[in-house]
């Protein structure tokens, strides 16, 4: 049992090395940092305001936690951008 949690977490921690490297992820997390720094917060002031842990912003910035397309919406409001433009932005990455 033991072994098998091992090797799914090793897996795991595979396809989330692959995925960060993706073209729409890193543009991603490129267009949340941009907006953060605009928007003049920290990551723990962005936190407070959507009511998340500090540490959700960072992974999320880093690359380590996905975003859920509910999360992109909020966070959106949050730092005043448009969700669907974003995913016009990201959209494009992939086709570089």
């Amino acid at each position: 049992m033991l072994v098998r949690c091992v090797q799914t977490q090793e897996r795991g921690d595979q396809a989330m090395r692959m995925e960060r490297g993706l073209p729409q992820h890193e543009e991603l997390r490129q267009l949340l940092r941009e907006r953060r720094f605009r928007a003049n917060l920290t990551q723990r002031q962005l936190a407070d305001k959507l009511g998340w842990n500090q540490r959700t912003i960072s992974k999320i910035e880093s690359g380590s936690k996905r975003v859920s397309v509910v999360e992109l919406i909020e966070l959106a409001a949050a730092l005043g951008f448009d969700p669907a433009a974003a995913l016009r932005r990201v959209a494009k990455a992939a086709k570089r």
